[in-house]
């Protein structure tokens, strides 16, 4: 049976009813899955918490050295241990592990004309492999999206870190958890869109807000090689519904 890859924002990861809700809908999925976590807030308030005052470009976080240290921390530290100790009382046998561990998901530098990104990164490869293997052991990996680099770490998106995961283990399709079921028109939520229907949703304005940037992680994911990324909630993730969007 295919995979199925589950990314989860680490906006909700501090809230243990949420966490307790998210790994029993993970225990009862029919496919066995692949977990890749965030922690973006968590990041954020360490780093103020020791002076550093967190620095954005277009959305993306820019990482310097002592922020890495930070970034590492809370991701393959704090929140992942977290949300496997969790799985672990759901009864599922789950696995922590950054991209860095056993070379799983390989990153460079990521490059902007405008700013240093610092040990900011992009994806370059997975080992799909190892994945696949812990799967058929009956182990649910849970991914931190800290990378490896040539002689350092690097922060990476979790969302394009869940795709690349997809792509590589050919996932039936890859979720992204957010905070409503799926992207609305009408008040009703779409079951399907493909590319070009997104794109025009978005230039007619009936796409906007936050959701833009939630729907280009979508498409980003088709671009990868994914057949299906899905947007919607934990309600969503339990009952199969949400919108799907595939070419």
């Amino acid at each position: 049976m295919r995979p199925v890859v589950i990314k989860v924002s680490g906006h909700e990861l501090d809230d243990a009813a949420y966490l307790a809700d998210f790994a029993a809908a993970v225990r009862d999925q029919q496919a066995p899955v692949i977990i890749v976590h965030g922690g973006g807030a968590e990041i954020s308030a360490l780093q103020k918490s020791m002076g550093i005052e967190p620095r954005y470009i277009e959305g993306v976080r820019i990482t310097d050295s002592l922020s890495l240290k930070v970034v590492e921390m809370v991701l393959c530290g704090t929140v992942n241990k977290r949300l496997v100790r969790c799985l672990l009382d759901a009864g599922l046998d789950a696995l922590g592990m950054s991209g860095v561990d056993r070379g799983l998901v390989r990153a460079a530098k990521m490059e902007h004309p405008a700013q240093d990104m610092g040990f900011t990164g992009t994806v370059t490869s997975v080992r799909g492999d190892i994945l696949m293997m812990m799967l058929e052991q009956g182990i649910t990996p849970v991914i931190a999206p800290v990378c490896l680099g040539e002689g350092t770490s690097y922060n990476v998106n979790a969302d394009h870190v869940a795709g690349a995961i997809a792509a590589s283990v050919d996932a039936s399709r890859v979720v992204f958890l957010t905070n409503v079921q799926g992207v609305l028109v009408n008040d009703a939520v779409v079951a399907t869109l493909t590319p070009d229907q997104t794109r025009t949703l978005i230039a007619d304005g009936v796409i906007f807000g936050g959701m833009i940037p939630k729907v280009q992680t979508a498409l980003h994911a088709l671009e990868t090689g994914v057949s299906r990324a899905v947007i919607t909630n934990l309600e969503g993730l339990r009952s199969g519904s949400g919108t799907v969007f595939t070419t």
